[in-house]
């Protein structure tokens, strides 16, 4: 294996993650700003869940039922999490503050939507996983380079490059929305960003194999992620659109800005990326699943 080559994409896969995590904190988030940019979360996130994480995760498992069922748990763990946990505001401090004030004067103020620690949480997981199998494929694509040619490493070194910095951003917004500390959020974003690093350290230890080996456990994991992304989409980001009458067009545009990103991602993968997009050949003794 290419020691160097891979060390060098492992290190602009870490600094573009620490400057697409880093964003929130550089730009002053007003209310209409953190509604657009959770508005392009919400479409980033409905993006890699239908997209990425359960058609990948379907691949693993060699079986729809299973990937759907896992899916399901995944959202419905996440409703019931939501539905337990202390709601935070999903608004600027100024913003909260005017609908205080409002309050206090007796006049009628739409009610806040929220967000929660277990948002940023799954989030960060399911992207997490999701990061940790992309330095196994960085790594897996890189050592095939030498016999394959360069371009398969590169390929998929630039499939990770291009959404990691847009996988930052929505743990660092969610965080932010949900009313985090600027120093946990510096330290979440750095530990995020050290995770495809340590997926690519994983398999030049040789651990990458059992990972990859692991198809129904990995596969139920994409899944449960995927269907914990469409959880979080649907109850927790997408009710901004309704919830704001007004820029209603810039939180469509940031919306679809961002299933734009994840098919974008899906197109710089294409053939060269680690994950097989083919299903696992059942064994002898067990029959085919849909």
């Amino acid at each position: 294996m290419n020691t160097i080559t891979l060390v060098s994409y492992c290190a602009v896969v870490l600094v573009v993650s620490l400057v697409g995590g880093s964003i929130p904190s550089w730009l002053r988030l007003t209310h209409t700003r953190l509604q657009i940019a959770l508005s392009f979360v919400a479409g980033l996130m409905l993006g890699i869940a239908l997209l990425h994480m359960i058609p990948h995760a379907a691949a693993e498992t060699g079986s729809l039922d299973h990937t759907v069922q896992w899916t399901l748990a995944g959202f419905l763990a996440l409703f019931f999490l939501q539905r337990v946990f202390h709601y935070h505001s999903h608004d600027t401090p100024e913003a909260e503050a005017a609908a205080d004030c409002c309050t206090a004067h007796g006049a009628h103020a739409p009610a806040a939507p929220t967000a929660k620690s277990t948002t940023w949480l799954s989030t960060a997981f399911g992207l997490g996983l999701h990061s940790l199998l992309d330095g196994v494929a960085l790594a897996a694509a890189v050592a095939a380079g030498q016999s394959h040619g360069v371009s398969v490493g590169l390929g998929a070194a630039l499939a990770v490059i291009l959404h990691k910095p847009f996988d930052a951003l929505a743990v660092t917004t969610l965080m932010q929305a949900a009313n985090c500390a600027p120093k946990l959020r510096r330290w979440v974003n750095v530990i995020f960003a050290m995770v495809t690093p340590l997926g690519a350290l994983l398999f030049t230890l040789g651990m990458g194999e059992t990972l990859e080996a692991n198809h129904a456990v990995l596969g139920a994991a994409l899944a449960f992620c995927g269907g914990s992304f469409l959880c979080i989409a649907a109850s927790d980001l997408l009710p901004e659109l309704h919830f704001h009458s007004h820029d209603r067009a810039k939180l469509s545009i940031a919306l679809l800005a961002g299933i734009g990103v994840a098919v974008l991602v899906g197109v710089c993968e294409g053939d060269e990326h680690g994950h097989s997009h083919e299903p696992h050949e059942p064994t002898a003794t067990q029959p085919a699943q849909r």
